[in-house]
């Protein structure tokens, strides 16, 4: 008899430090959400939501301002410029950041970190949106806000004021991580139909989109409790997200995006897409459900799985695998953008 053996299974391998963040993070949101359905701001506000402002001198390569697009709803946007490369053609990034729908904005450590990283790595000129939150504004105030950003841009005039000269808007994409990676596929399905003067989104950057359905998959039992996302964190977003009424279960196609009543895109000229998955993320099952139905649907798609990785992982530059992912988006925007025109 022949001994075999089985190939080593993955495990969640996170530092200290990481694991110290996380934990940090879950008790505060955790405890800023209220049973009734409503967020706790002010302790939210005391606790995580330190706020940094933008930055008009360069640091590290990359300066950065804040544009306002509707005062009455507090939608603005903050603008990241890669100062090294002024004299270049550059890619356009618009950026919808994570948190349920409930938390965060662009402004917040983490995320402007982040978008740093994207505007310095790439290269490319950022759009960090601040879009409403749940619970206090309901679908469809995020994807709107989102998309009206977009057609904000689309205007030469606020164009010209609000970003520099080398920015190209024929090579935009559309980029999100967790609720923000919902809000990355809807709002570029949106730009499909819609008919832009100049921008053109040629791309969307969906890391470990935030998707699910009324059926519970089994990644979501048995990843459950793994840093950052569980069953009964996301129970609460959804519930606190979709409005009251019929139709508006798990299975709407906004939240179960490739389920029962998605919307067919196989005559949609959707853009190229990325996914990025990690095997310890409870949200993976329907990650990869949805790669599959944008394959199916006779999409450019290209998977990206780190199987040792939680959700959000990248947002912490201390693992080598947040650093290969900017790589990987770096990667992907230039393949992608080297079929398009320049300026």
């Amino acid at each position: 008899m022949v001994a075999t053996t089985k190939p080593p299974q993955p495990s969640l391998s996170l530092p200290w430090k990481t694991r110290i963040h996380i934990s940090l993070f879950s008790a505060v949101t955790e405890a800023c959400s209220r049973k009734n359905g409503t967020v706790n701001r002010g302790l939210l506000k005391y606790l995580l939501d330190f706020r940094t402002p933008p930055t008009s001198k360069s640091v590290n390569g990359v300066a950065s301002h804040d544009v306002v697009v509707d005062e009455t709803r507090n939608l603005w946007f903050r603008v990241y410029v890669p100062t090294q490369h002024a004299g270049e053609d550059l890619p356009v990034i618009v950026f919808f950041h994570g948190g349920g729908f409930a938390f965060l904005s662009p402004d917040v450590e983490m995320y402007d970190v982040v978008c740093r990283r994207f505007a310095r790595k790439v290269p490319a000129i950022v759009v960090s949106v601040n879009y409403r939150l749940s619970p206090e504004h309901r679908y469809p105030a995020q994807h709107d806000d989102c998309f009206d950003v977009l057609t904000f841009l689309d205007d030469e005039e606020n164009r010209s004021k609000c970003l520099p000269e080398n920015a190209n808007m024929l090579r935009c994409f559309i980029a999100g991580d967790s609720a923000g990676g919902n809000l990355a596929h809807h709002v570029a399905q949106r730009a499909c139909e819609f008919n832009f003067r100049r921008l053109k989104v040629i791309g969307v950057v969906a890391i470990q989109p935030f998707f699910g359905g009324e059926e519970q998959t089994d990644s979501e039992t048995r990843l459950d409790g793994t840093p950052i996302v569980s069953k009964r964190r996301t129970d609460w977003f959804w519930k606190v997200f979709l409005p009251k009424g019929e139709g508006f279960n798990r299975d709407h196609p906004i939240s179960n995006v490739s389920g029962p009543n998605a919307v067919d895109i196989s005559k949609v000229d959707f853009p190229a897409t990325m996914v990025v998955v990690a095997g310890f993320d409870p949200l993976y099952d329907w990650q990869k459900r949805y790669y599959k139905w944008l394959k199916e649907s006779g999409k450019e798609v290209y998977l990206f799985e780190y199987p040792n990785m939680c959700h959000a992982f990248y947002l912490f530059p201390e693992l080598p695998e947040s650093e290969h992912l900017f790589g990987q988006v770096k990667d992907f925007i230039e393949k992608v953008s080297s079929n398009v025109a320049t300026l």
